[in-house]
């Protein structure tokens, strides 16, 4: 079995005592490559060297964190801008998205940020990795303000309902990224994908959070990527060569791999 990583910050300080060995232990376990989304300029030099280091097995992601968004807004905006004009080494526009948890200071920022790095994504005919919490209304804010451009990408740690699902798919062509919280006890999303097809769902872990049980607790890596694939196959009544195929084969096919 092969798998892709849609989502994982291998660039964390998380990592740096054993950066090498972990790198080899993906690979061990079947792990053929990974996604770095990008948080904001300050943490840009760690992204990239990190994904140096990994060689062809990292690819780069570009775009503003919605909880890096503040009163310099428009310097890492412009910053963005400037690195997909150097040319195409990016295979997404992300992390991007609204985030209303940490907190609502700069909602409206949040929301302008999001729409020009979505049109932007457009522009340069790239995927969105969309990050979403507390906020979801202000996601379908910001879509319906785009007059019908559409939408191409994955709403990362989908926490969402079938409906809200649903109601995403009108923008585009919507993934859902599926990680270590599917594992546990009680996770809303489990039922979400049992309906969701699985053509519509990518792997990804977001380490070094949000680990999978059994190893809850622990730094998240993506190692574990074949759990959640098991745990993906087990709601879904699908044998785990499956889902790792498909979701491999929908990685390669959005990210253009």
């Amino acid at each position: 079995m092969r798998f892709i990583d849609t989502h994982v910050h291998l660039y964390d300080e998380a990592f740096d005592a054993d950066f090498d060995e972990t790198l080899l232990r993906i690979k061990e376990a079947g792990v053929e490559c990974c996604i770095f989304p990008a948080i904001d300029m300050e943490n840009y030099a760690r992204q990239s060297e990190a994904a140096r280091k990994c060689g062809g097995f990292a690819y780069e992601a570009i775009g503003v964190h919605p909880t890096s968004v503040g009163a310099n807004w428009r310097v890492e905006l412009d910053f963005v801008k400037e690195k997909l004009a150097e040319g195409g080494r990016y295979v997404a526009v992300g992390e991007i998205g609204v985030d209303g948890y940490w907190s609502k200071e700069f909602l409206n920022e949040q929301k302008e940020v999001f729409r020009e790095q979505l049109l932007l994504a457009n522009e340069y005919n790239l995927p969105v990795i969309v990050h979403v919490r507390d906020a979801i209304e202000e996601v379908f804010q910001v879509l319906d303000s785009l007059d019908s451009v559409p939408v191409r990408g994955v709403f990362h740690a989908f926490s969402g309902s079938y409906e809200t699902y649903c109601r995403l798919k009108k923008y585009g062509d919507i993934k859902i990224g599926i990680g270590g919280v599917v594992t546990y006890k009680n996770a809303g999303v489990a039922k979400v994908i049992e309906r969701v097809p699985l053509e519509d769902i990518v792997l990804e872990t977001d380490a070094p959070w949000l680990t999978p049980v059994p190893y809850r607790g622990k730094r998240n890596e993506s190692t574990y990527l074949q759990i959640i694939a098991e745990k993906v196959a087990q709601i879904k009544g699908c044998d785990v060569e499956t889902v790792a195929e498909v979701t491999t084969a929908n990685a390669i096919a959005l990210f253009n791999l």
